[in-house]
Formats: structure tokens, C-alpha cells, sequence
């Protein structure tokens, strides 16, 4: 079968009247149709309302977006850059030269283990609501979650672009989101359940904690998830989330409403085949440990001594923060935390170093490989706004 050409749409008129008459839709209508004549596959369209064509000015949404992607890029360079100046010593050039190359190829390994647990997990979900992805569907929607996760505040387009991916699939939009909610879900119950033995294994974390605090908050880790699957069985949710959210907005009512929906939903669904479900919790902790044991590899790469568990321990305390964390894929937290947690197991001045070396591995290289797999299926303007709240829209 012969490939499509992509292309995208543009569009403009320059003048106020032309853009309260149809010259717009007049223009997109016969782009349209001329793409499908040529069977051309359109993955992108811009558009620029009553702006001149003789200069650049007018053509804001094309600006728009590349301006957001110039700023994302000094976003992430500014904070890799103060990370290592405010955190570098002269010390750390001993370890550095003593670097062992073969670390990196592991890290990458790990790492590509990781994504394959995701996406067996991504797989297993799917097969639970009867539906079926084929390998390269599966990548695309594991990649594209990195890239949009990356660039919105609490990584929230991630689930978006998980959807958009399903739904480009042929996967039902109710379907998609069951399956991206209970994705999510079990990644945070999975590092919940793991923060008792991080507790109660990592001495040096909670040395000022009394045991009995200890002892206490790692109950009420393990019980939450419990709890929560019991309340779905009330409705006490639902008259506690009326009384909580009576003095906010009507959209903030509506969301935490519709995320309530989606929890009971998915609870009932898989609910029909445990057996699936808990092969997919097995998987999406699997895919969780092998992405955080990039950090060790790179322990060993500079001939560091350390304890795995307290590594892999502390990582996973930080990366249930970033679940919750308001800036774009955790920027600065994500940095910010590596250095507050990891500062005593590293000798001087490698910490910010080590951090860096992270987030390039476990999380911009995904980012960059979602970037084209995303970019390539909806175009560039995939990351405006206005297309990520159409997505938001349509779960």
C-alpha cells in the first residue's frame, strides 16, 4: 500500500470582514478536498484572522507555536545549566574522568526495558475492555504520553495524547480514557504501597521520625488504596465531593465529578477480568523500576559505592512527588528534589551532574522520541492550547 504524503493547512485572511464572512472555511473546504484528490494526508492546520500577509506579524498561531517550543527548549537548558553550576565542585572532576562509557549503553538498555513493560501493560489494558493494538500503535501511544506530559503543568497532556492516540486506533473514546485512568492509577498505587519499605529500609531518610510515626503513616499508605476501591462501592463519594466542592466553580464541581465518574467506571470494568489486571500491575511496576534503575547505572558508571535499595528507594519517593507536581513534566521540582534527596549518597559536586544525566535519559529522550511520533500523526500546532483542551474535550 502506498504511503500518504502529509501536509499541513494554512490559511489567512487580512482583513476583518473577510473573517466575519466564510472566506476561511471557503479556503480550508477546498484544501481539503484538494489533499484528498492528491491523497495527501493532512496532520496539520493554522490559521491567521484578519492579519496582512506582507509581513510575519500577522501569522500568530504559527508564532505561537514555535515560540512555545523555542521557550520549552531554554526552559529545560536554564534549569540543567543551574542545576550543575550551583551544585558543581572541582572534586567532581575525579569521579568524571574516571566516567565508564558502558554506563550509558546500560542506562539506555534499562530504560528500553522499561518502555517494553509499559507497553505490555498498555496492551493487557486494552485487552481487558476487548480491544487490541498492534506494536507500533502501542509506541505511539507510550511515546506520545512522555511528549505532551512533558510540556503541561502536572503532566496532564499526557493523558490526552494517550487518548488521541487510542482513539487514531480505532479505539473508542470511552474506552481509551478507562484504559489511560487505570494506567495512571496503577502507577501512583504501585509507589504508594512501596513507600512503607522505603520507610522503614531507608534509616538515614527518617532518622528525626519516632518509629511509632513510622509505623503509623506506612499503614495509612497501604490502607489508602484499599479504601479507595471500597468507597466505590457507596455512594458516599458522591455527597462528600457535593459538600467539599460546593464553594468552587462550576467547571472545578464538573471535573471532580467527572474524574469520580471515570473512577467507578474504571473499577467496574476491571473489576470483569482481576487476573488482567493484576498481570498489567505486575507489568506497570516492572516498567516503573527498570526506568528508575537508570539512576544506578550511572552510580556504577562512576565506580560510586551505594545501596540499590536506598537508590531505587528515594527514587521512587521522588517520583510520586512529580505525580503531583503544578510545572510542565515536573521541570525544576523533578531537579530540585534529586538534589534534596540524593546530595549525602554522592560525593561533592556530582548531585546536579547525576541530575541531568536523569532526566536526559529517562525523561527527554522519550520526550524527543514522542515529539516526532506526535508531531508527525497531528502535526506541530499539537501543542497549542486550543488543540490539547479539544482533546480534554472529547474524553
Amino acid at each position: 500500500m502506498k504511503k500518504k504524503t502529509r501536509c499541513y493547512i494554512y490559511t489567512r485572511v487580512s482583513t476583518a470582514i473577510q473573517v466575519d464572512g466564510y472566506s476561511l472555511d471557503v479556503q480550508k473546504d477546498k484544501i481539503r478536498k484538494y489533499a484528498e484528490f492528491q491523497d495527501m494526508e493532512i496532520v496539520g492546520e493554522y490559521s491567521d484572522e484578519g492579519h496582512s500577509g506582507k509581513n510575519i506579524k500577522g501569522r500568530q498561531e504559527l508564532i505561537r507555536s514555535i515560540k512555545m517550543k523555542i521557550w520549552m527548549f531554554v526552559f529545560v537548558i536554564a534549569i540543567s545549566a543551574a542545576v550543575i553550576y550551583f551544585t558543581f565542585d572541582i572534586r567532581a572532576l575525579e569521579y568524571l574522568t574516571m566516567f565508564e562509557p558502558w554506563c550509558i549503553a546500560a542506562a539506555f538498555g534499562i530504560l528500553g526495558l522499561g518502555l517494553v513493560f509499559d507497553g505490555l501493560r498498555l496492551m493487557t489494558l486494552a485487552a481487558v475492555t476487548d480491544e487490541k493494538l498492534t506494536t507500533r500503535q502501542v509506541v505511539n501511544v507510550v511515546l506520545s504520553n512522555y511528549f505532551l506530559a512533558l510540556v503541561t503543568p502536572g503532566a496532564s497532556g499526557g493523558a490526552v495524547a494517550q487518548i488521541m492516540f487510542m482513539r487514531k486506533a480505532g479505539v473508542p473514546v470511552a474506552k481509551a480514557t478507562v484504559v489511560v485512568f487505570v494506567r495512571t492509577i496503577m502507577s501512583i498505587t504501585f509507589l504508594i504501597l512501596l513507600v512503607p519499605f522505603v520507610l522503614h529500609s531507608d534509616h538515614a531518610l527518617v532518622d528525626w521520625m519516632p518509629t511509632s510515626v513510622i509505623t503509623i503513616v506506612s499503614v495509612l499508605f497501604v490502607s489508602l488504596p484499599i479504601a479507595a476501591v471500597l468507597l466505590m462501592r457507596t455512594r458516599y463519594p458522591e455527597f462528600w465531593i457535593i459538600g467539599l466542592t460546593n464553594n468552587f466553580s462550576r467547571d472545578f464541581r464538573r471535573n471532580c465529578f467527572i474524574w469520580y465518574k471515570e473512577f467507578k467506571q474504571a473499577s467496574f470494568i476491571m473489576g470483569k477480568n482481576p487476573l488482567k489486571v493484576m498481570r498489567a500491575f505486575i507489568e506497570s511496576g516492572l516498567s516503573l523500576l527498570c526506568i528508575y534503575a537508570t539512576v544506578p547505572m550511572f552510580f556504577l558508571g562512576m565506580n560510586i559505592k551505594f545501596d540499590w535499595l536506598q537508590v531505587m528507594g528515594r527514587m521512587v519517593l521522588l517520583n510520586l512527588v512529580l505525580y503531583f507536581s503544578p510545572t510542565p513534566g515536573g521541570s525544576g521540582v523533578a531537579e530540585a528534589g534529586f538534589v534534596v534527596l540524593f546530595s549525602e549518597l554522592l560525593p561533592g559536586g556530582l548531585v546536579g551532574i547525576m541530575a541531568v544525566l536523569w532526566r536526559f535519559t529517562a525523561e527527554y529522550l522519550p520526550f524527543l522520541l514522542g515529539a516526532v511520533v506526535s508531531i508527525r500523526a497531528f502535526g506541530s500546532n499539537v501543542l497549542s492550547m486550543k488543540n490539547l483542551r479539544k482533546g480534554e474535550d472529547q474524553q
